[in-house]
C-alpha cells in the first residue's frame, strides 16, 4: 500500500513558485538576480488599512471568527458588490477565505464528483487545473491565440462544452495574459452560456481594479443577469490593495453553494485570520484614492515593459488591457543557440537560459499551458524593469 494519496500524481507544482524560488536560492549565492515571476504588487499596503489591523488588535479583535467571515466584513462585501458592479447579495450569500485560492479550492470540492469537466482557456492561472484534478474533476483546455488577444471565442467555448461540464472558469483581467474583456466580448460569451443551463460559472476577478486607458471592467453576471444562480464571483483584497500576505478572499454565489463551502472551510481552516478580516473591512469601505494612482504607475510600467521587449530579437509582445504581466512571444528564439551552446527548443528552455545567463527570472508559458511564451511581472520598480529587459535585449541579441 502506497503511503501518499494518489491524487498527488496528478498535480505539479506551482511554477510561479518554483521561479521565484530559484531566483531566491541564486540571490542568495550572491547572484545579481532580477525577478519577475511573483504575482505581489510592490506597493506597501495603505495606511489606513494597516491601522484598521492595529486597532483590531488593540480591541482585542484576536479570537476565533465565523467560519464564513466576520459580519462586518460580509457586509462590506455585499456593498462592494452592489456599489462597483451592480450585484445585489445578501450577506449570508458571501464567504470569507484565506485567500482566493481557498474560495475556488472549495467551491470545486463541494461540486466535483469524478467526470465532472471545467473548461478553462489557455493560457491559464497555473493553480485552476490542479485545484480541479485535486477535486477528483477534469480540466478541459480551450487553447486563445496571441492574434485573438489571448480571448476565447464564444464558439470555442461551445464547442468545449459537454453534457459532463460542471464549471466554466473564467478570469478577467488575465493571469498570465493580462486580457480582459470588453461587456460586448463577455455578453458574446454568456449568450452561449445561457444555451447551456447546466453549466456553472466560476469568475475569478482578483484584477479588476487593475485595467488601463479607456477600459471598463465588467462581470459575467453583470452583464447576463440570467446567469446570477449558477455564478460564483471571487475577489479579493491581495492585488489591488497590496495585501498579498494578509490572504483574504471572498465570493459571492447562490445560498446552497455557499453553505456548502462553509461546511468544508469549517473542517478545513475555520475562519480566516481574524485581524486581516478587520483590515479587509476597512480596504473595502474605507477611501479608494490610492487606487487610480497605483493604476498609473502600473500602466507606465506596462508601457515601458512592452516597448522594450518589442525591441528584442525574436520577441514579441502584445499590449494586455489589465493586470500586471505581460504574455510575450519567444517563437523567433525557438532553435536558436544560447550564449550557453545550449539549442533553445522549448519556452522553458529559454527562460532557463536566461536566468543562468543574465540573471532575469520570468515563468515559461507551458506552465501556463500556451507557449512558447513566457510570463513577465511588471510588479516592481521602473529601474529594475528596465534593466532587466535591457538584459533580454542582450539575451536574445546574443542567441544565434
Amino acid at each position: 500500500m502506497a503511503f501518499l494519496a494518489d491524487a498527488l500524481s496528478r498535480v505539479k507544482p506551482s511554477a510561479t513558485i518554483a521561479v521565484s524560488q530559484k531566483a531566491r536560492e541564486l540571490k542568495a549565492k550572491g547572484r545579481d538576480v532580477i525577478g519577475l515571476g511573483a504575482g505581489e504588487p510592490d506597493f506597501d499596503t495603505p495606511d489606513n488599512i494597516k491601522q484598521a489591523a492595529i486597532e483590531a488588535i488593540n480591541r482585542g479583535e484576536t479570537k476565533y471568527t465565523p467560519i464564513s467571515g466576520i459580519p462586518e466584513l460580509r457586509e462590506a462585501i455585499v456593498r462592494k458588490f452592489k456599489r462597483e458592479n451592480n450585484l445585489d447579495y445578501t450577506a449570508a450569500q458571501t464567504i470569507v477565505g484565506t485567500g482566493g485560492k481557498q474560495i475556488l479550492f472549495n467551491a470545486f470540492m463541494a461540486t466535483l464528483n469524478p467526470g465532472d469537466e471545467v473548461v478553462i482557456p489557455t493560457p491559464y492561472w497555473v493553480s485552476y487545473p490542479e485545484m480541479v484534478a485535486l477535486c477528483g474533476g477534469t480540466p478541459v483546455f480551450v487553447a486563445t491565440t496571441q492574434e485573438n488577444k489571448f480571448k476565447l471565442t464564444p464558439a470555442d467555448l461551445d464547442r468545449a462544452i459537454t453534457p459532463k461540464t460542471k464549471w466554466f472558469m473564467f478570469n478577467s483581467p488575465s493571469n498570465p495574459s493580462g486580457a480582459a474583456y470588453s461587456h460586448d466580448e463577455l455578453k458574446a460569451l454568456t449568450d452561449v452560456l445561457v444555451k447551456h443551463p447546466h453549466v456553472w460559472i466560476l469568475t475569478d476577478d482578483m484584477y479588476e481594479h487593475l485595467t488601463y486607458g479607456d477600459f471598463k471592467f465588467a462581470t459575467p453576471v453583470e452583464v447576463e443577469p440570467t446567469l446570477y444562480d449558477r455564478t460564483l464571483t471571487m475577489n479579493g483584497v491581495s492585488k489591488a490593495y497590496a495585501m498579498t500576505g494578509w490572504r483574504i478572499g471572498y465570493a459571492a454565489g447562490p445560498l446552497n453553494l455557499i453553505k456548502a463551502m462553509d461546511m468544508i472551510q469549517g473542517q478545513q481552516t475555520s475562519g480566516a485570520c481574524s485581524i486581516a478580516q478587520w483590515a479587509a473591512v476597512e480596504a473595502l469601505n474605507g477611501t479608494q484614492a490610492f487606487i487610480p494612482e497605483n493604476k498609473k504607475i502600473f500602466e507606465g510600467r506596462r508601457d515601458l515593459v512592452v516597448s522594450m521587449l518589442n525591441q528584442a530579437k525574436g520577441i514579441e509582445c502584445p499590449s494586455p488591457e489589465g493586470a500586471f504581466y505581460v504574455y510575450p512571444s519567444c517563437k523567433g528564439l525557438i532553435g536558436k543557440t544560447a550564449p550557453s551552446g545550449k539549442v533553445i527548443e522549448t519556452d522553458e528552455d529559454f527562460v532557463s537560459e536566461l536566468l543562468e545567463s543574465e540573471g532575469v527570472a520570468v515563468v515559461h508559458g507551458s506552465a501556463f499551458g500556451l507557449g512558447p511564451n513566457f510570463r513577465i511581472s511588471y510588479a516592481t520598480s521602473e529601474a529594475q524593469l528596465e534593466e532587466a529587459c535591457k538584459r533580454i535585449q542582450r539575451f536574445c541579441a546574443a542567441c544565434k
